[in-house]
């Protein structure tokens, strides 16, 4: 699991890195690789996130991430084989997890 912080979003992550980091380990028990802060959506998309979302749009067709928390599984050679919405939490993903081992 990799995390990319993003303030796109309702202002929900405008801190530092360092502040960011601190929130996900104390309140999330985060301890996965936490990046510096990304644009996820619009024309200033990273380039990763340009890449996730057009290889599988949202639920509804679009590629934007509509939320905090979208997920998308990447296989070993680079492929997005699957994309969750914000509510899908990452036990529920598991079984995936454990078909593409």
């Amino acid at each position: 699991m990799l995390g990319f912080p993003c303030n796109q979003f309702g202002g929900q992550e405008p801190g530092t890195h360092e502040e960011i980091l601190e929130f996900a380990r104390s309140r999330y028990d985060a301890n996965f690789p936490i990046f510096e802060k990304v644009k996820v959506k619009g024309r200033e998309a990273c380039e990763l996130y340009r890449y996730l979302t057009s290889r599988i749009p949202s639920p509804k067709g679009k590629p934007d991430v509509a939320w905090n928390f979208t997920k998308f599984l990447v296989g070993a050679e680079g492929d997005v084989l699957a994309r969750y919405e914000p509510r899908v939490t990452p036990e529920e993903i598991a079984a995936d997890l454990a078909n593409h081992v």
